[in-house]
């Protein structure tokens, strides 16, 4: 890493966020951005090369642990939601993670300098909960374009013999300009899980996912690239999760979600109004669990990016969005 009074380009810097919690700035050359709190290993904030702020932070978000922070990247493991005997969406996203001081090996193009490799490993007081031995392996990565990169490494290290089961998530809050200009492409016609309805299992209709009330949704079987479409910003997310091997069964399930007003109101850490500038739309493994035995390793991946749309009588190009780069 380059000093800061050297004039050279400052790839990582550790500093002090909210409430003196440790954080990682992450910068690229074009003038992009990240920030990752080592409380949650969470990404907090992701900046294009013009200083617009891509992520949803809650302007009620809490900085004072236990407390999750409310908007960015939370990591849900090892549970999502409340499928299981843990607190909602396990407790990962509420434990103070370390910087990995040997990382191995990861699957990320080398010419990237902005990156950080964070830890988590079991402890004595999370045993008690869920009593398994494990590593999970984060590395958060900016990409010279602005691409936003996170590879998941998590290994069994139970000397009992003892395999466990997890479910996951990326829980990512999109920043977005109006909840009922946004429309997602990629997952219609595939069946979901709706939560809001007792998990029941339902077919996509549409040909794009719009929103006009509360949606929490795991749609199955997804593939590999889904974009979120912010038509009054002329904006185009993608969410790609086909970096590694099977990863379409590595990461099987999208969950998309928003509030809507009445939950948004009932929820201390969220703005009253606030869900008509976020979307959560997730790489997830909910509708199965994942099993590892002893030694076993899972990697799962996300990579993310934000590019112009172009439009016309509101209908996306679609050689901006969905076609494979």
């Amino acid at each position: 890493m380059s000093s800061p009074s050297s004039g050279e380009m400052v790839f990582v810097e550790h500093t002090k966020g909210v409430n003196g919690l440790p954080k990682v700035i992450l910068r690229e050359v074009r003038g992009c951005s990240a920030e990752v709190y080592l409380y949650g290993a969470q990404v907090t904030s992701w900046k294009n090369e013009h200083g617009e702020e891509l992520l949803f932070l809650s302007s009620k978000a809490t900085f004072k642990p236990p407390k999750a922070i409310r908007g960015g990247i939370p990591i849900c493991f090892p549970q999502f939601g409340v499928q299981g005997s843990l607190e909602q969406h396990g407790f990962a996203r509420n434990r103070h993670w370390m910087v990995d001081p040997d990382p191995p090996p990861f699957l990320t193009c080398s010419p990237n300098k902005a990156f950080i490799d964070l830890i988590l490993k079991h402890s004595e007081e999370d045993a008690k909960i869920w009593p398994h031995r494990y590593e999970f392996r984060l590395r958060v990565t900016l990409g010279p374009g602005g691409d936003l990169m996170m590879t998941s490494r998590i290994r069994n290290t139970n000397t009992d013999g003892k395999p466990f089961m997890f479910t996951f998530s990326y829980h990512t809050y999109f920043a977005i300009t109006d909840i009922s200009e946004v429309r997602v492409e990629g997952l219609e016609t595939l069946d979901y899980l709706d939560y809001l309805k007792n998990k029941e299992r339902f077919t996509e209709q549409g040909d794009a996912i719009t929103f006009e009330a509360e949606v929490d949704k795991a749609y199955l079987s997804t593939p590999t690239k889904i974009a979120i479409i912010d038509h009054e910003r002329k904006r185009t997310y993608e969410l790609r999760k086909d970096g590694l091997p099977d990863a379409a069964l590595l990461f099987s399930s999208a969950v998309v979600w928003n509030p809507w007003d009445k939950k948004a109101k009932a929820t201390p850490d969220f703005g009253d109004n606030e869900y008509k500038q976020m979307l959560c739309v997730e790489a997830a493994c909910v509708e199965k669990p994942i099993t590892l035995k002893p030694g076993e390793e899972w990697r799962g991946r996300q990579e993310l990016s934000a590019v112009p749309s172009s439009y016309c009588s509101g209908q996306l190009d679609p050689q901006k969005a969905l076609q494979s780069s």
